[in-house]
C-alpha cells in the first residue's frame, strides 16, 4: 500500500490586496492551496502576502487574466476599479474576462455577492430565490454580473456566489463602517448611524464571510454548477446593537448622532465612492435581512466571531482605541473567539 500525494490546488485571485479578496486568499493558502495574486505591479501601499506569487497584469486584460489562471482550480473574482471610479464601465469587462478564463483552464468562479441586487418588492425577509429587480444602477449591474455567471455556468463552469451584508473589519478597505459610522485614525466620538430610528441592518465581519466562503469551496464537489448562498452575519435589529459593541469594547458611553445625507449627496458630486454610498440609502430605510437557512442547512452552522472580539479587531485595525483598551479583547470574552 502506497500513500497517494495529492498535488496541492492553485487558486488566481483577483483583488488579493483588497478586503475580502485578501481575507480569502491567505485563508486558502493557509489551507495548502498555491495563491496566484494578479496585480498591476503595484499594492497600492498594501503589503502582498510573501506566500502569495505575484503576477503582474491588469484584471481589464483578458490574456493577463487568462495567462495568470493557467491550472488554476479555482479564481476569486475579488476585484474592483481603484476608488469605484468608472464601476458600471469596468465591472462588466473584467467579470467577462474571468469567466473566460475559467472556461479555458475550467476553473470554478467564486463571487463575493451583495443585497444590492435586492429591491424592495421583496423586503423585508430575502432568499437566495427572492426576485432580482433592483432599483440601483449598481444593484442592476450586480443583477447582470450574476446573470452571465449563471450562463457560464450553463456551459460548464462552476459558480459559488456568497451573499453578506455590509463589511466590517479588519482590511475592509470602503465600506459603511468606516466611511459613515466612525471615523478612522482618532479615538471614537460618536456613532454615527446612517439608518432610519428602530431600523434595523445587516452587517458581516469580514473574516466570518472568508471563512464561510472557505468552508464552501472545501466542500466544492457537493456543491452545484450554479451556487448561491446567504449569510445572517450580524443582524442590528435596533440599529443600535453595534453602538453597543463599541461602547463594551472601549468601556464607555458614546453618543448617537444621525448620518449626515445631506453632506453625502454634496461630496457624492466629487467622490465617486460617496456618489456609490449614497445610492444604498433606500437600504437604510427599511429593515433587509438575508436568511442563512440554506447555508447552515449545507454547512451546519455560519462562522460567528464573538461580536465584541469583532468589534476590537476593526476599531484597532481602524486605530480607533482609546490608549487605555487592551489589543488583546475584552476580558469578559471567551479566548476562543467564536461563538455558536
Amino acid at each position: 500500500m502506497t500513500n497517494e500525494i495529492v498535488p496541492a490546488r492553485t487558486a488566481l485571485v483577483l483583488g488579493a490586496t483588497g478586503g475580502i479578496g485578501g481575507h480569502v486568499a491567505r485563508g486558502l493558502a493557509a489551507r495548502g492551496w498555491i495563491v496566484r495574486a494578479l496585480s498591476r505591479g503595484t499594492t497600492g501601499g498594501r503589503e502582498l502576502d510573501p506566500r502569495f506569487q505575484r503576477h503582474v497584469g491588469d484584471a481589464l486584460n483578458a490574456e493577463d487574466v487568462r495567462r495568470a489562471a493557467e491550472g488554476a482550480d479555482l479564481i476569486v473574482h475579488g476585484v474592483n476599479p481603484p476608488g469605484y471610479r468608472d464601476w458600471e464601465k469596468l465591472v462588466l469587462p473584467m467579470l467577462d474576462n474571468t469567466i473566460s478564463a475559467a472556461k479555458a483552464v475550467g476553473a470554478r468562479i467564486l463571487l463575493p455577492g451583495t443585497v444590492y441586487n435586492y429591491g424592495p418588492d421583496v423586503f423585508p425577509v430575502v432568499t437566495e430565490e427572492s426576485p432580482q429587480n433592483a432599483l440601483t444602477r449598481k444593484g442592476k449591474i450586480r443583477v447582470e454580473m450574476e446573470r452571465r455567471l449563471q450562463a457560464a455556468a450553463m456551459e460548464g463552469v462552476p459558480v459559488l456566489i456568497v451573499r453578506a451584508g455590509d463589511f466590517f473589519g479588519p482590511g475592509a478597505g470602503n465600506n459603511w463602517f468606516s466611511q459613515g459610522v466612525i471615523k478612522p485614525g482618532k479615538p471614537v466620538a460618536s456613532f454615527g448611524n446612517p439608518g432610519s430610528r428602530g431600523v434595523g441592518h445587516q452587517w458581516a465581519y469580514l473574516p466570518d464571510v472568508a471563512e464561510t466562503m472557505l468552508r464552501l469551496v472545501d466542500r466544492s464537489r457537493d456543491l452545484p454548477p450554479f451556487a448561491v448562498f446567504h449569510m445572517e452575519g450580524v443582524w442590528d435589529h435596533d440599529g443600535q446593537h453595534m453602538r453597543q459593541a463599541i461602547e463594551r469594547v472601549l468601556g464607555r458611553r458614546i453618543p448617537a448622532k444621525p448620518f449626515p445625507w445631506w453632506l453625502l449627496r454634496l461630496a457624492a458630486l466629487f467622490v465617486p465612492m460617496f456618489r456609490e454610498l449614497g445610492e444604498m440609502r433606500y437600504l437604510w430605510r427599511t429593515p433587509v435581512r438575508m436568511t442563512n437557512d440554506k447555508l447552515v442547512a449545507f454547512l451546519g452552522d455560519e462562522p460567528r466571531t464573538s461580536l465584541d472580539l469583532a468589534m476590537l479587531a476593526t476599531l484597532k485595525d481602524l486605530e480607533c482605541l482609546d490608549a487605555d483598551v487592551s489589543p488583546y479583547g475584552p476580558a469578559t470574552q471567551s479566548d476562543t473567539g467564536r461563538a455558536a
